[in-house]
C-alpha cells in the first residue's frame, strides 16, 4: 500500500534490514533508555562443566530465584535433567519443548511462572515472549550452534527485575570452533551492557553479509563478494548501459555527470573520530556517514559546529577528517579517482580507463594547461598505463587542499 508508514520494533535487526538503515534505504532510531533499575546481564564463556552447572543452579535457588537450561536437542532433554537431579537432588526440575501438545506446554509454562519449579529445560521455544523476573540465571549448552541474535534474544529472557542476572555460554574450546562460532560467541560475551543489541546486529552484519537487496535472502555475501562490492558492480554496469547503448535517451543526464563516482584517499595522517572523543560506536558511525553525505563547505562547518556543541572541541585527527573531506570533493572535481598524501608528497592518479570521455573533456585539458604553465610546481608522468600528477614537498593536509585547487574546474568551464 502506498502512503503507509511503518515502524518496526527490534532487539536484533536481521543484517539485510540493518544495512537498508545504514544504506539510508531505511530511517533508523536508537533507543538506548533501558527500565528503571535494570542491571546488565553478567555473561561468562566456558566449556561445559558440571561443577559450573550445579554452583550456578545452587547460587540462584539459593537467593529464591529460578534457572532457565537451554538445550536445543529433543533427544537428550531426559538426559539434561537427570543431569541436573543428580546434581542438585534438592530442586524441582521441568522440561519443556515445542513438540509437547499445546494445552500441556502451557501448563507447564504456567507453572514454573507460578513458581512451582526451579529450573526449567526447554529448547529455543522460550526465545521470546516471556517475562519471568523471578528467573535470572540462564544457561545455554552447545552455545555455538546458535546464532548471534538467538544468543541476545535468549539471554533476555533473564535480568528482567533489578536483580543481578547470569548468562553461561557453555561450548567447546574456542580454537576448536569454526571461525565465524568464534566470533559470534566472543562477539555476545562482549557486548553484554544495556542496550548493546545495536552492536550485537552490527558484528552479526560483519559475520554473515547482508542478504540480497532484490530476493529473500536475509542474510549472506552476494557470490562471496560482499554487499557493497555487488552495490558498486551493479551501479557501474547500470551507469556503463547509459553512456553506450542509451546515450541519447540519458543525454542531459550524462551532460551534468562526474567523470567519477568517488576517490579514493590514502594518507600517513591520522584522519578519524578518537574513541576517548565519541565513546559508543554506533554514534561514531552515524557521524562517519553523515559526514560522507555532506557535499558543500557551509553544510561541513555547520556539521562542525555541531560537533562542537555536542562533543567539546574537535581533536586534531577530526580536524584531518574534516580536511580531507574537503580533499576529496576537489580530487573528484579534477578527475582523480585516486589521491596519495604520504611522507611529503602528494600523488593525483587520474581515470585508470583510457577510453573514458574525461581525456577528451575540457576539465582534463584544463589540467593540461595548468601543468604547462607550472612546471616546477607539478610533474604528469605515466606508468604502468596510469597517469599521475605528483606534487613535492607536501607536508600538511590544508597544504595539499592549497595545491591542487587551482585545478579544479569552476563553472566557468564546462565539463
Amino acid at each position: 500500500k502506498t502512503n503507509v508508514d511503518t515502524l518496526t520494533l527490534t532487539a536484533t535487526p536481521i543484517p539485510r534490514t540493518l544495512h537498508f538503515s545504514l544504506m539510508a534505504a531505511r530511517d533508523l532510531s536508537n533507543i538506548n533508555t533501558p527500565p528503571p533499575n535494570r542491571q546488565p546481564v553478567e555473561t561468562k564463556l566456558q566449556t561445559f562443566s558440571e561443577e559450573a552447572i550445579r554452583d550456578a543452579i545452587i547460587y540462584e535457588t539459593a537467593r529464591g530465584g529460578q534457572v532457565f537450561i537451554v538445550n536445543n536437542r529433543v533427544e537428550n532433554i531426559k538426559e539434561v535433567a537427570g543431569m541436573v537431579q543428580r546434581l542438585c537432588p534438592d530442586v524441582s526440575v521441568l522440561t519443556a519443548h515445542g513438540q509437547m501438545k499445546g494445552t500441556e506446554l502451557e501448563q507447564k509454562m504456567a507453572a514454573f511462572v507460578e513458581g512451582q519449579y526451579d529450573v526449567l529445560i526447554a529448547t529455543t521455544i522460550i526465545e521470546s515472549g516471556l517475562d519471568i523476573p523471578n528467573a535470572n540465571t540462564i544457561i545455554i549448552i552447545n552455545a555455538h550452534h546458535f546464532g548471534l541474535s538467538d544468543l541476545h534474544q535468549m539471554r533476555g529472557r533473564v535480568g528482567r527485575s533489578n536483580k543481578k542476572a547470569f548468562c553461561y555460554l557453555m561450548a567447546p574450546p574456542l580454537h576448536t570452533l569454526s571461525m565465524e562460532a568464534r566470533k559470534r560467541l566472543t562477539a555476545i560475551e562482549q557486548f553484554s551492557d544495556l542496550g548493546s543489541g545495536f552492536q550485537i546486529a552490527m558484528r552479526d552484519l560483519d559475520i554473515r553479509g547482508a542478504g540480497n537487496l532484490l530476493g529473500a535472502e536475509q542474510s549472506g555475501f552476494i557470490s562471496e563478494i560482499g554487499f557493497d562490492v555487488y552495490q558498486k558492480i551493479l551501479q557501474e554496469a547500470i551507469e556503463e548501459l547509459k553512456e553506450n547503448d542509451f546515450a541519447a535517451l540519458y543525454a542531459e543526464e550524462l551532460k551534468q555527470k562526474s567523470f567519477i563516482t568517488d576517490c579514493q584517499i590514502e594518507t600517513d595522517f591520522e584522519v578519524l573520530i578518537p574513541d576517548d572523543y565519541i565513546t559508543n560506536i554506533s554514534e561514531r558511525l552515524v557521524i562517519y556517514k553523515e559526514l560522507d553525505e555532506i557535499e558543500n563547505d557551509e553544510a561541513l562547518a555547520n556539521y562542525r559546529l555541531r560537533l562542537i556543541d555536542r562533543f567539546g572541541k574537535i581533536p586534531l585527527a577530526t580536524e584531518h577528517l574534516f580536511k580531507i573531506i574537503q580533499l576529496r570533493w576537489l580530487a573528484k572535481n579534477i578527475g582523480f579517482e585516486k589521491l596519495v598524501l604520504k611522507q611529503k608528497k602528494l600523488i593525483g592518479y587520474f581515470v585508470q580507463n583510457q577510453q573514458s570521455p574525461y581525456y577528451q573533456s575540457a576539465r582534463f585539458t584544463h589540467v593540461l594547461n595548468y601543468v604547462q604553465q607550472n612546471q616546477r610546481a607539478c610533474k604528469m608522468k605515466e606508468k604502468n598505463n596510469k597517469l599521475s600528477l605528483v606534487f613535492e614537498n607536501v607536508t600538511a593536509i590544508h597544504q595539499a587542499i592549497s595545491v591542487i585547487e587551482p585545478l579544479c574546474v569552476l563553472t566557468a568551464v564546462p565539463a
